[in-house]
């Protein structure tokens, strides 16, 4: 039973810092795209103890390598997306649209894993245009481009999530995350190199401030690695039901976060929470009524 709940604790601690990040890329004062290079390379170091490098040189099949490596860039165009998001709009906006990912997953699973699409997942996914256009109207402040990057993050975590389920095997998952974390700081550096060739570089690529430092070093260690880490840990007792409804809540401590800290209610009305509402329900009844149709065995 202590293993129960302190599993229940690990989980819900990951998820909170899970919903911390977008506080982070709201804080710190660098573009989106050195953000994320300086968060993949810190998480990538910190991964390096962990992984089994003599078995991902020796034994890791080079096909099996290289579709980790382009899952690694997906990642990162993910999080470019995600953190555009937070910068063109606000973090509570970003934390909404990452919120539809399943309802992304519903669509892009069954392509990808060439299964039968389930009924109740693409209902589910239409009920959320309603909330949607509740966020929209409920927002003081332009948000039309925030929401498009919000919404193609939730895209690429979808398809991300979906290519690893389909490739991954018996490799040890911290192992796979360092490969695709230093695949996606690779893909990252030749975007910044041919960015930095075109238009001159990105100056806010270049040394951050102290303070931001500070903030980096906490979004990749603390809200990246340890929070992954406590995940890992916490399926160990937990079923995958449990563990799903539990990230669920991380766009809800993400808000309520991004109330406390960044003050963003002023920016929204009351329709904005109407629509955080719809998705939310949609979000908390999909594992329900995926657990009731799949012991039923209909579609």
């Amino acid at each position: 039973m202590n293993k129960v709940r302190n599993a229940y604790i690990e989980l819900h601690i990951a998820v909170l810092l899970f919903g911390f990040t977008a506080i982070l890329g709201d804080l710190i004062q660098l573009s989106a795209l050195a953000l994320v290079w300086w968060r993949v390379l810190f998480t990538t170091l910190s991964l390096l103890p962990l992984a089994q490098l003599r078995y991902l040189r020796d034994q890791l099949p080079r096909r099996t390598l290289w579709s980790y490596l382009g899952v690694g860039a997906l990642v990162g165009l993910h999080w470019i997306a995600f953190y555009g998001a937070i910068k063109l709009s606000n973090a509570s906006i970003a934390l909404v649209c990452m919120a539809t990912t399943s309802f992304f997953t519903a669509i892009v699973e069954p392509l990808l894993m060439r299964q039968r699409f389930k009924g109740y997942e693409l209902a589910l996914g239409a009920l959320i245009v309603p909330g949607m256009a509740l966020i929209v109207d409920g927002v003081r402040i332009p948000v039309f481009s925030g929401l498009a990057a919000g919404l193609a993050a939730a895209f690429l975590a979808a398809l991300f999530a979906t290519l690893n389920k389909k490739i991954v095997g018996k490799t040890d998952e911290k192992s796979v995350t360092f490969v695709e974390m230093g695949s996606a700081w690779m893909f990252l550096s030749l975007v910044w190199l041919l960015f930095f060739a075109s238009n001159g570089g990105d100056s806010a690529f270049w040394p951050p401030t102290l303070l931001d430092w500070v903030y980096l070093l906490i979004l990749a260690l603390l809200c990246t690695t340890l929070a992954y880490v406590l995940a890992l840990r916490a399926l160990r007792h937990l079923s995958a039901f449990t563990s799903n409804l539990a990230i669920n809540l991380e766009p809800v401590y993400g808000i309520a976060l991004a109330w406390l800290i960044l003050k963003e209610n002023e920016d929204l009305s009351g329709n904005f929470y109407w629509g955080v509402a719809i998705i939310l329900l949609m979000i908390f009844v999909h594992p329900l009524l995926r657990r009731y149709f799949e012991a039923r065995k209909i579609v």
